[in-house]
Order: C-alpha cells, then structure tokens, then sequence
C-alpha cells in the first residue's frame, strides 16, 4: 500500500495535467475550425455553435493567442472573476503535485483561468471555467486507483497466506501433530517425524525433533528393558537366597572340618556367600535403577584389596601378577562391602583383558596393579583420595570407550553384561567421588577413583616414606 501511496502521488497530478492539457487542445481545435469556416464579420462562431461549444467544454470562455493576436471564440453571457490561475507551460513537478491536492482538498466552487501551448508553442489556448468537472474526474481516477490498489494488495495477501501456509503454518501443525501423536506413545518408532528435504529453519527443526524423539524412543526402550530385568531378577531372587542359604549353612559344617585345605579356603567361600546373600537382598540394586546408602566405615583399603584378590582366586596358570601398592597406614572412610564390589569388577575386568592374550607371545607383563594415594590441595593439605587399578592388557576398544558407563553398552568383550563399570561408578558417585578413565603413554588401562579429603586418614609420615 505504500508503493501504492508513492505511486498515486505522481500520477493523480499527471492525470491533472493531462485533463487540463485536454481541454487547451480542444480550444485550439475549434479555433482551427473557426478559421476555416466562413462565418462574416463579428463573431467567428454563431450563438448557438458558441453556446455548444462552451457546454461541451464546461467552460465560461474560450480564446486563442497567437502571435501577439487574441481571438476570442466563445464567452458565456456571465463570466465569474477566476480564482485560480493556471500556466502549464510554467508549472514545475512539484506545482503540478501540490495543484492537483489542493483541487482534491479545496476544490469545488472555484472558477479556474488555464492557459497553455499547443503544439509548437506558436499557438496558445485560453479556457476559464469551473474547477468542479475537474475535481469530479480526478475523485474517479482515484477511486479507480484505490479499486486497483486494493485488489493488487488482496490478491498479493493471497499469495502471502498461501505461501505462509504451505511452507510455515502447515509444517509446523505437522511437527505438532507428530509431537502430540509421539506423545501418546513414545514407544512407537512409526511415531516419529520424518523429516523433509529442506535446508531452511524449518528443515533443522524437523531433523532435531526427530532425533530427539528417536533418543527418546531408545531411552524409553532402554529403561523397559531395565524394569523387565529387574521383574525378572526379583522372581529369580527368592529361590536363589533360598538357595544361598543351604549353601552357607553346607559352609559352616565343612568349616567344623580339621583338613587343613578346607581350613585355609573354608573362610574365603563364607565370605564370599556372606556377600552374595547381601547382594540378592538388593535385588541387583542397579536394577532397581539406585544403590542403597553408604555405610561409612573406617577401613585399611590395603586389606580391602587383599580380600578382593583373593576372591579373584586366579590360577597360577594363568600368569597374571596381582600387585597391592596400597600403603599399608592408608585408612579410608567407605562402605567396605560397596568398594570391594568396585575394586572386584575392575579387577575382573582387568582379568579377562590379560586372560584373552595367553598365548600373545608379545605380552611380556602380565600384571594387575591397584593403589591408592593422597593428593595434594592447590593451596596446602590434603585434596582427597585416588584410588587407581590399571593392567598392561591390550586396552578398551572405541566402542567401549564411547559408552564407558553406560548400562548394557559399555562390555569391551562378547557376552559381557556391561553392567560393572556402570554399577561402580554409581557406587563412587554415593561417596562423593568420581571415576575416570586415565590416559596412558603405554598400552594397558588405567582407572582412576577419587574421593574428597575427608575419604582417607593416615600417618602423613608413614605414607611419605
């Protein structure tokens, strides 16, 4: 509409000027005629040929100056003084712009005097008439205008809706759609968007919401399986404690037994039931998607790793060293049984790395190392515990490094359940801590766990030395 506006302007005056242009050649017409005609002396048109003309040119009087000659060709019987007068040999742009608006606007009842050239300027025409028929005319050029310019903006505010429709609105109310649709069950993978060819806003959208919901998707498939193994561990778990239960008490009657063999592995095996019955009373904690509460106990994490060691129970032939470098003062604030299930399923899976590459004849060391350090604040004291267990195995593949603690995605071997890092890492995260997976400028794997200051206590000067 404002094109419109800016267009209007010009040519409401441009229709002015030509209307008045009209009516000077009109003049000079009739007085070319009159000068052929062969009328006599007095007046070059008669009365009634005077009286049409002026009618039909909406005048009061018409004349022709030329060459320093007046002629007049008709005049009313009454000709009012003109209010306006009007050269348009003269008038600028803007004299035409501002005319033609002060005709719009003030108009009307004002008689106007126009004079202009015709043809090649030897030749003046001279009319003085009412300013109402040009007024009346240039009110139905703009209505014409006005008329076209609202049909132009209708039918361009067509072509807007439609395009906002076809390439906004109606992809949007899909993506709603299918939000809403996915919502209802997320489960669905026929549910998803599908996302168009295009490259604009609207095309990332689509494609980020459909990888969101296909994450969702997954998550949601993910967390089902979790619920039906956890159903199906707490149906297996009644009769297993059951189970457990005759075992330990088959346990302590061999216990009674003087054979020194069965005295030296007899403790070990009622430890070892001791803590599988306290697992199946957790129902396999992880899931039910939460480990129970640390309790908190002043430990020596060096006879910790002793322990662990030997419920490894390694056979000789397996070649693997097993090396405590605990310092033997160190006293750390955990949960024992917890931390013997996180040092335990980093040390089995240390094992089964060595264990895969018996017969590498390359493999000179094979050793399973676990330690422990304080470390030291920015600013003086202590800043907590590390506790490490790395091997000289071949190391994690990709696969396994990019799904580390990631329930069922993390096993770095076939028929692994991927549930030991992810288990111990929620355990250290209980006590405050974390783990990590620690570079190494040799081959091997490296896990580090650090717990904050208040985790350890010892004799500063027995673990420096």
């Amino acid at each position: 509409m404002l094109a419109e506006v800016l267009i209007f302007v010009p040519s409401i005056s441009k229709f002015r000027q030509d209307w008045l242009t009209a009516k000077t050649e009109t003049v000079a017409v009739a007085g070319l005629a009159s000068e052929e005609a062969d009328i006599g002396s007095g007046s070059e048109l008669g009365p009634n040929q005077e009286t049409a003309l002026l009618k039909a040119l909406d005048a009061e009087l018409i004349a022709i100056n030329d060459k320093d000659a007046s002629r007049l060709l008709a005049r009313a019987e009454t000709v009012g003084v003109p209010d306006v007068q009007i050269n348009l040999a003269d008038e600028s742009m803007v004299a035409m712009i501002l005319g033609a608006f002060d005709t719009l606007l003030a108009g009307g009842d004002r008689i106007m005097r126009v004079q202009g050239p015709v043809g090649d300027g030897s030749v003046r025409a001279e009319v003085v008439m009412s300013e109402q028929p040009l007024r009346k005319a240039m009110l139905v050029y703009s209505r014409n205008v006005f008329l076209l310019s609202l049909s132009i903006a209708m039918f361009a505010a067509l072509l807007v809706y439609t395009a906002i429709s076809r390439y906004l609105v109606q992809p949007i109310l899909r993506m709603t759609q299918s939000m809403v649709s996915f919502g209802a069950n997320p489960t669905d993978p026929d549910r998803i968007i599908r996302p168009s060819r295009r490259r604009d806003e609207i095309g990332i959208a689509q494609i980020e919401l459909a990888a969101m919901q296909k994450r969702l998707n997954e998550t949601l498939r993910e967390q089902r399986h979790l619920a039906d193994l956890g159903l199906a561990v707490s149906k297996i778990n009644h009769d297993l404690r059951n189970i457990l239960a005759s075992s330990q008490m088959i346990s302590d009657r061999l216990a009674t037994l003087e054979d020194p063999t069965v005295q030296r592995f007899a403790p070990l095996l009622l430890r070892s039931l001791d803590r599988a019955l306290h697992y199946t009373k957790s129902v396999l904690a992880y899931g039910r998607a939460v480990e129970s509460a640390p309790v908190r106990r002043e430990v020596r994490l060096r006879l910790l790793v002793d322990d662990v060691y030997e419920t490894l129970a390694l056979d000789a032939k397996s070649q693997i060293e097993l090396v405590n470098a605990v310092p033997t003062n160190l006293l750390a604030m955990v949960d024992p049984d917890q931390f013997h299930r996180v040092i335990l399923n980093l040390c089995r899976n240390a094992v089964e790395a060595l264990s895969g590459r018996l017969d590498d004849p390359e493999v000179v060391v094979r050793q399973i190392r676990v330690g422990a350090e304080l470390l030291e604040a920015e600013r003086g004291g202590w800043g907590g515990l590390m506790i490490f267990v790395e091997d000289t195995g071949p190391g994690l593949p990709e696969v396994a490094r990019e799904n580390l603690f990631k329930a069922f995605r993390g096993s770095a071997r076939s028929g692994g359940t991927g549930l030991g890092l992810p288990i111990a890492a929620e355990i250290v995260e209980a006590h405050g801590g974390d783990i990590r997976l620690s570079a190494l400028d040799q081959p091997g794997t490296r896990f580090e766990i650090r717990l904050p200051a208040k985790a350890a206590r010892t004799e500063l000067a027995a673990v420096r030395a």
